[in-house]
């Protein structure tokens, strides 16, 4: 499921610009290093967050900034951002094409988990509202003194 890993990728390379970008020239060869992630990935990663308006990325070696405050982005909105959804279609449960429609199970299997389905889908992003990228910070912080 590849949006798992888009999502996380992109919560890490909004996280390490959050946490970097006073400091250093956060480009996607930086986020790479933190990631594990290949620099085209992360750039792949970044301009789909700048057409979201969360990040502003200045072409060459410049670097990558926040567009909006950490406590402005929801993870919802990362999610939806990286989410590659078709119309209608959801980002995490989609039925399989081809069920045999002269099967019992198969003519219906779409039916029976369309509302369980749907269920799921709002919870996850009812979830995702719910933390910030500030929310994260604070929780890097936290584990900073810890340590």
């Amino acid at each position: 499921m590849k949006i798992n890993t888009y999502l996380t990728v992109a919560i890490h390379t909004i996280l390490c610009i959050a946490y970097f970008e006073k400091d250093y020239k956060v480009t996607s060869d930086f986020i790479a290093g933190s990631t594990g992630m290949n620099p085209v990935i992360i750039r792949k990663i970044l301009r789909k967050l700048q057409t979201a308006g969360m990040v502003e990325t200045k072409a060459g070696v410049g670097g990558s900034t926040l567009s909006k405050k950490a406590e402005e982005i929801t993870l919802l909105d990362i999610y939806k951002t990286v989410s590659e959804k078709k119309e209608g279609e959801r980002t995490v449960f989609n039925f399989h094409a081809n069920p045999n429609p002269k099967c019992p199970v198969g003519s219906k299997i779409h039916a029976v988990l369309e509302e369980p389905f749907n269920g799921a889908q709002k919870a996850l992003e009812e979830e995702l509202k719910k933390t910030t990228i500030m929310d994260l910070m604070k929780g890097l912080w936290k584990n900073e003194t810890v340590q």
